[in-house]
């Protein structure tokens, strides 16, 4: 016999020696699975890989692993006179540790690293609707870090809790 566990917590009994004799349900009927689709905009975000890679010449590096699902993420930067100037990622994540840490590759070029350390300090307000940041390169997160990611949360942060690792070190 196989067990099986359907996701809402119901159990199927399949008896493997024989497949003609139908399988006995102890939860009847299933449960619809749980289908969740992934945004339109996290597959056009993560596509641009223009930021990925090693950086020579790096001024700051910082690497980070999820404890909840074991993504890897390694960031590189070039700073020049307390300004961003490069940012490149590379590790083994899922498509939206990719989506963030594309966006944050591209939106915190030439910025001032006060700017984007506030920024990244600040940025779970986003998945809470407190938006502190009106105007500027920063509102762009709002597309991904929104209540219908919540439950990705772990994984959209990582790349900017690496990032702020590495300006702090």
């Amino acid at each position: 016999y196989i067990n099986l566990v359907w996701p809402r917590g119901g159990m199927v009994t399949q008896r493997i020696a024989n497949p003609s004799i139908p399988v006995r349900f102890w939860a009847w009927p299933p449960q619809e699975f749980d289908i969740i689709m992934i945004d339109k905009e996290i597959f056009k975000i993560a596509s641009n890989t223009l930021n990925y890679g090693f950086l020579e010449n790096h001024s700051h590096k910082s690497s980070l692993k999820s404890s909840v699902c074991g993504d890897q993420i390694k960031i590189y930067i070039k700073v020049r006179k307390d300004k961003i100037i490069k940012v490149k990622y590379e590790g083994n994540f899922c498509i939206y540790c990719n989506a963030s840490a594309s966006l944050l590759a591209e939106k915190s070029k030439n910025r001032s690293i006060k700017d984007t350390i506030i920024f990244l300090k600040n940025s779970a307000s986003l998945f809470n609707n407190q938006n502190k940041f009106k105007k500027g390169n920063w509102t762009t997160f709002k597309k991904i870090m929104n209540k219908t990611n919540l439950s990705r949360k772990e994984c959209l942060l990582l790349p900017l809790k690496t990032l702020l690792k590495a300006l702090n070190n």
